[in-house]
């Protein structure tokens, strides 16, 4: 039996960010506290992340939104990368205030934001490691973030398009005007 490649790629891509969401989640976390979320987006949760892009450029003018929305939708799969805000009570000074105690609410823990950074480097190591096209994006993630695909409680969420083709869909992009 002979097997395409083309005939299998979506499932090899899926196969992919599973493993990617598991090299999220095994990620080192700070204090071992695990806040961060890890989701998935494909389908018609691709279509309906794209629209949130379209409006959020409408909202914010930020042209680059509407280049993304184009974009993601050469993808199979978005992984979907969030933490949920919890201070970490070290003291650290991080997130620019002396004690946790100081922070206000709407500031950050930098822990968290570390730990995200952290498992988004892992998540791309697997995709290098399995070599499908990625690129990390704050638009597509802010989207998600909108749409609470990870859930109300998840802040600062990043997506990550993933895809398998000749030439990486996610470089080498051209502005989008608005229509």
């Amino acid at each position: 039996m002979v097997v395409n490649e083309r005939n299998i790629r979506h499932q090899l891509v899926l196969e992919a960010a599973h493993r990617m969401m598991v090299a999220a989640r095994t990620a080192p976390k700070g204090k071992g506290i695990d806040i961060v979320e890890v989701g998935m987006a494909t389908d018609e949760d691709i279509e309906r992340l794209s629209a949130e892009m379209i409006r959020i450029a409408g909202e914010t003018g930020m042209k680059f939104f509407l280049r993304d929305a184009e974009n993601i939708k050469s993808a199979e799969a978005i992984l979907l990368l969030g933490t949920r805000q919890q201070v970490q009570g070290l003291n650290c000074a991080h997130c620019g205030f002396a004690t946790c105690a100081e922070k206000p609410e709407a500031v950050p823990c930098a822990i968290n934001a570390i730990d995200l950074g952290i498992a988004i480097g892992s998540a791309c190591a697997t995709a290098a490691d399995l070599r499908v096209d990625t690129r990390v994006m704050f638009s597509a993630g802010l989207a998600a973030q909108h749409l609470h695909y990870l859930g109300e409680e998840s802040k600062c969420v990043m997506a990550i398009p993933v895809s398998a083709s000749s030439k990486n869909p996610f470089f080498d992009r051209k502005p989008k005007e608005n229509k």
